[in-house]
């Protein structure tokens, strides 16, 4: 069993608890770390307390472009050092920033006592939110945290550019092969509604044609309320995602490129 699964299990089972609504966050273009604070922002700005869980390392962390200094991880908490009150960074519009990094990649080795450590923290990191939003990079895709297959939903937000497409593609054909579940999509940066539905239409038939899995069509980041289609019932996991990851396992072909070139903005 994948240590990372066997532990996401117990994630899964906490952050399925309402409130709040937990959606593990891929930002894909030329300024991914702008995207991500931009949808925690624009989700917040509909009277949501949104709460950021950053995975985010060294480049990949969103604490640079908060004027953040990088801060004390979640991991800090185990052995009663620190309260989880003191790992909150304030930001404003937002609850706060909490550095996750450490203790995604620590937790699939540690003892019960120190997850259940983890777990209250958690807990009592959810009760001051009403939408979680664990942020992770791209370029991790293909590895993902226990906080991320934990989950119950995960957004990509794609610029409609030629680097949002390209990263975007990327991390969805990386994550269907990882066995992650469900996906939603947003896009942001399109000159208007019909150029983010054709680059969505674009990215949707050639994620279907070379990666096999469907995408859900959640809006646009600067029209839509990204909030309400998060927290609807049908942006939810679906119960039979376990089966559908299986056979992606059985079926995705390793290593196969698609062009991306019809899903790139026209100038």
């Amino acid at each position: 069993m994948d240590p990372r699964e066997d532990q996401a299990a117990g994630l899964r089972r906490l952050f399925r608890r309402a409130p709040p609504t937990v959606v593990a966050l891929y930002a894909a273009g030329a300024r991914p770390a702008g995207i991500a604070i931009e949808t925690a922002h624009r989700i917040a700005g509909s009277a949501t307390r949104v709460l950021l869980l950053d995975e985010g390392r060294g480049p990949a962390s969103l604490a640079p472009a908060l004027g953040l200094p990088d801060g004390t991880d979640l991991l800090g908490v185990l052995g009663g050092r620190l309260d989880v009150g003191a790992l909150l960074q304030p930001v404003p519009g937002l609850v706060g920033r909490v550095p996750v990094s450490a203790a995604a990649l620590a937790l699939p080795l540690l003892d019960d006592e120190r997850r259940r450590c983890l777990a209250d923290a958690l807990r009592s990191l959810q009760r001051r939110a009403g939408c979680v939003l664990v942020h992770a990079g791209c370029a991790s895709a293909g590895d993902p945290s226990p906080f991320v297959l934990a989950a119950p939903r995960r957004l990509v937000v794609a610029e409609a550019s030629r680097s949002g497409a390209t990263d975007a593609y990327r991390t969805i054909k990386q994550l269907a092969a990882a066995g992650v579940g469900s996906l939603h999509l947003a896009v942001c940066r399109a000159r208007d509604r019909a150029d983010a539905g054709a680059f969505f239409a674009a990215l949707d038939a050639l994620v279907r044609r070379h990666v096999g899995v469907p995408l859900a069509w959640l809006g646009e980041l600067e029209r839509d309320d990204l909030a309400a289609g998060l927290a609807a019932p049908s942006a939810q996991s679906s119960p039979r995602e376990a089966e559908a990851a299986f056979l992606r396992r059985v079926g995705l072909r390793a290593g196969r490129r698609g062009p991306i070139a019809g899903v790139e903005r026209r100038a």
